[in-house]
């Protein structure tokens, strides 16, 4: 390429010097960035004796006649020498810069695959191999010191030892550049040491693997306190069900009990009752013992709706099946229930025993906790891919806060679970059942102005 600029210009141009070295100077930079220093030094010395042979007078010849060429010389080739310097220097920062980028999308890639993974022990064990799968290494090892455990990408290309990643721990960092490369890298959460880290060939730089060390400890550490909470999280839940359950079997099986063992007690020791009297008394122990039996049955339902022992039985049927069902099994007196149901309405595809003991309870609650005198009012409709079936009344309502939990086991409105008898298991019957189903159930309530609950069921397919 020298030798055809040089032929152009002194065979067939004619131009000045001037334009030859700024030619031959263009020249050398695109070198300089494209090959390196070293290939535009030597192209800058040959440049600077070609410009003074063939372009300074006397020309064909290496002898300088006048100062000012000299000068020109000298500085056509500092120039060429300098600006091939700063080229190379932009190309090797441009390329570090690349790299960078690269290893920090490397690094980015990496932190995702550690976070899409919530299980501490899943987490665990893909740390090697989401080492492997992200720098393109050809072997990782992960080693903690908690229970002396070690979690390999693959047993067959590991060669490091276990007394090697054992030592890691306390020694810091090491790298080995003998085939296979390798690096020992520590995991620290502050100045704790919680294990070492081993990855072998394709090795990315020292920086990258130290991040990615910190990723690990950071990840490992967090799914740690996660899996700490969540336990914290179940014993507190299971604190709160356990008082509860006591303070439901304080207040609903010692009630019946002591009125059994009351009418029990009158009958043994007084003989001389009246016919009238001990009828009374066992009506009584009649109807708590039913209480009793009707507490028992809820909790064993309870019991199989939690470990998804029920299955359903489902088939279409039209809700207003559902709900005259319900009505009939429902002791309302006269309490006037108003029902609206739009017009052709879809079936549902439900299990109708279960579904109908939902609507049970719901009736009944609604006549619990509203005046005899207010109407209970049902409604369904379709909805997009489901229908949904409303009762409501006009009772005293749910404050607020109360309406996050009356769908919890054992749960009890704070201002009515002294005045009205029940076990707290209805409505989280109520909800398993409908969710098994597919569907959800909601309250909508205003204290003083009365409480609206809703469930959806899924539609069956047309036929």
């Amino acid at each position: 390429m020298l030798s055809l600029i040089v032929s152009l210009y002194a065979r067939l141009l004619h131009v000045n010097p001037t334009t030859v070295a700024l030619t031959l100077l263009l020249y050398i930079l695109l070198l300089a960035s494209s090959w390196g220093l070293r290939y535009a030094v030597v192209l800058s010395f040959a440049s600077a004796a070609c410009f003074n042979y063939f372009f300074l007078p006397p020309l064909n010849t290496f002898t300088i006649a006048e100062t000012q060429n000299w000068m020109a010389l000298l500085a056509f080739l500092a120039t060429a020498l300098i600006g091939s310097n700063l080229s190379n220097r932009i190309k090797t920062a441009a390329a570090a810069s690349d790299s960078r980028r690269r290893e920090l999308e490397l690094l980015y890639d990496f932190g995702q695959r550690l976070l899409s993974t919530e299980s501490t022990g899943d987490l665990l064990k893909l740390i090697p191999q989401n080492i492997v799968s992200a720098f393109r290494t050809r072997s990782a090892a992960l080693h903690l010191t908690a229970g002396d455990r070690i979690y390999l990408s693959d047993p067959k290309e590991v060669h490091v030892s276990t007394n090697q990643l054992r030592n890691a721990v306390y020694a810091g960092t090491a790298y080995e550049t003998s085939a296979p490369q390798t690096a020992l890298l520590s995991l620290s959460v502050g100045v704790r040491p919680i294990g070492s880290i081993a990855v072998e060939g394709n090795l990315p730089t020292q920086e990258t693997l130290e991040a990615m060390s910190g990723l690990v400890a950071i990840a490992i550490e967090s799914a740690n306190a996660i899996e700490k909470l969540a336990r914290a999280d179940a014993a507190h839940e299971s604190e709160r069900l356990r008082s509860a359950l006591l303070d439901s079997v304080t207040h609903d099986l010692r009630t019946p009990l002591t009125s059994i063992k009351a009418s029990v007690t009158s009958l043994l020791s007084q003989s001389a009752l009246s016919p009238e009297h001990r009828t009374e008394l066992l009506t009584v122990i009649d109807e708590e013992s039913d209480r009793l039996n009707h507490l028992i049955a809820q909790a064993t339902e309870m019991s199989k709706l939690d470990a998804r022992e029920v299955q359903l039985e489902r088939a279409p049927h039209p809700i207003s099946i559902c709900i005259d069902t319900a009505l009939k099994q429902v002791p309302l007196g006269n309490r006037r229930i108003e029902v609206h149901l739009a017009d052709r309405l879809p079936e549902v595809l439900i299990d109708l025993e279960l579904v109908v003991k939902v609507l049970v309870h719901l009736i009944e609650n609604a006549a619990k906790y509203s005046p005899a005198t207010e109407p209970i009012f049902i409604t369904a409709e379709a909805e997009p891919g489901h229908l949904a079936v409303s009762i409501a009344d006009r009772g005293d309502g749910i404050d607020p806060m109360e309406q996050l939990m009356i769908f919890d086991k054992f749960y009890r409105g704070q201002s009515q679970r002294y005045r009205v008898h029940g076990t707290g298991m209805g409505l989280a019957i109520s909800k398993a059942i409908i969710e098994a189903h597919d569907g959800t159930i909601a309250v909508t309530s205003q204290p003083g102005h009365g409480s609206v609950f809703t469930i959806t069921l899924p539609l069956a397919p047309r036929s």
